[in-house]
C-alpha cells in the first residue's frame, strides 16, 4: 500500500474527478458556469488580461464593484494544476460585486509546461500584483483575500504565505500532496518527494501570517479525501488561526444542492463582511454551529 491503505489504482480513482462525476455532468457544470460568466461579463465592466508576468498565462481579469477602496477577492481556479482557465469563473461576481467586493480572476501556467514550484510562484506573484495595484483598480491593498477550489484551494493556502494577504477561502482544497505524487496526476506534475513536501500547505501552516481562513468540504467528496480538509483545519486551529470549516453532508467536490449553495453564499458574504469590512461576526463564526441549527437554516432556504 502506498498511502493510507490505498495502492496506485485506488489513488488514481480517488483523485479522478472527471471519472467520479462523469463527463456529461462535468460538462453540465462547466457549461452553466460559463453561461453565467458570459452573462456577467456583458453587464459588468472588467479590465481583462492584466499582466503580472511575461508568460502567456500569467494574466488576470479584474472586476471592480464601483466603490472606491473596496476589498478584493482574488480567485484561483482549480483543475489539478493541469487544466482550466480563468474565464468560466466570472460568475462569482454575481454575489460579490453587488455586495461591494471587487473580484480578480487569476490564471497561471499549467503542468507539464510548469512544475509545481513554478505554479506556486506564479500564483504568489499574481496575488502580490493584485495587492500592489489594488488602489489603481479601485481596491484597498490592506483588504485582499484569496480563494480557490480544489487545486485552487491548495494554491490559496500557498498564497497565504504573503503577510499582506488578509485571509483565505479554500473550497474542497488539497493540502497534502503526497497522494498526488503517488497517483496518475504526477505523470504531468513530475513531483518528487521534496517538491511535494515543499508545496504541501499542511506542512507549512506556521508560514501563513494571515489569520483567517474559511474552508468548505463536501461530506461525500469522491475525489479529494475529506481528511485533507479536516487535518488542515486541525493544524490551522492548533497554530492559532481563525479557521472555520463548513461541512456539507451528502455533497461532493462541488455543491449540487440549491439549499446548500444558498447557505454557502450567505456565509461567504457574512465572513467577508466581518473580516474585510469589520462588521460584527455572526454566532456561527465566533461560537460554531451545531448541525441541527444549520439544518434548520438549510430547510428554511429550500425552494
Amino acid at each position: 500500500m502506498l498511502f493510507r491503505g490505498m495502492d496506485r489504482a485506488a489513488l488514481d480513482v480517488a483523485y479522478n474527478n472527471t471519472a467520479a462525476v462523469g463527463v456529461p455532468k462535468r460538462d453540465q457544470y462547466v457549461s452553466g458556469w460559463s453561461a453565467r460568466s458570459d452573462a456577467l461579463r456583458k453587464t459588468r465592466d472588467a479590465t481583462i488580461d492584466l499582466r503580472y508576468g511575461d508568460g502567456p498565462r500569467q494574466r488576470l481579469d479584474f472586476f471592480a464593484c464601483g466603490k472606491a477602496g473596496a476589498p478584493t477577492l482574488a480567485y484561483i481556479h482549480g483543475g489539478y494544476w493541469q487544466m482550466n482557465d480563468k474565464e468560466p469563473y466570472a460568475f462569482f461576481g454575481e454575489a460579490l460585486l453587488p455586495a461591494g467586493f471587487n473580484l480578480a480572476l487569476v490564471e497561471y501556467t499549467l503542468a507539464p509546461a510548469a512544475r509545481l514550484d513554478q505554479i506556486v510562484a506564479e500564483v504568489r506573484a499574481a496575488v502580490a500584483w493584485v495587492i500592489e495595484h489594488a488602489a489603481e483598480q479601485g481596491g484597498d491593498a490592506r483588504r485582499v483575500y484569496v480563494a480557490g477550489h480544489s487545486a485552487g484551494g491548495h494554491l490559496t493556502a500557498a498564497a497565504m504565505s504573503d503577510p499582506r494577504v488578509a485571509g483565505g477561502l479554500a473550497i474542497s482544497g488539497i493540502y497534502d500532496l503526497e497522494p498526488i505524487r503517488l497517483s496518475y496526476l504526477n505523470d504531468k506534475l513530475g513531483l518528487d518527494k521534496h517538491e511535494a513536501m515543499r508545496n504541501s500547505p499542511i506542512l507549512h501552516v506556521n508560514d501563513m501570517p494571515a489569520q483567517s481562513i474559511l474552508m468548505e468540504i463536501g461530506g461525500e467528496d469522491p475525489t479529494v479525501d475529506m481528511r485533507q480538509g479536516v487535518e488542515f483545519w486541525n493544524y490551522a486551529r492548533r497554530a492559532g488561526k481563525q479557521a472555520v470549516m463548513l461541512l456539507y453532508p451528502g455533497e461532493g467536490h462541488a455543491l449540487s444542492k440549491r439549499e446548500d449553495a444558498i447557505d454557502y453564499e450567505r456565509r461567504i458574504l457574512q465572513w467577508f463582511a466581518h473580516y474585510l469590512k469589520g462588521e460584527p461576526a455572526p454566532a456561527w463564526i465566533t461560537d460554531g454551529q451545531t448541525w441541527l441549527e444549520r439544518k434548520a437554516i438549510l430547510d428554511a432556504n429550500k425552494p
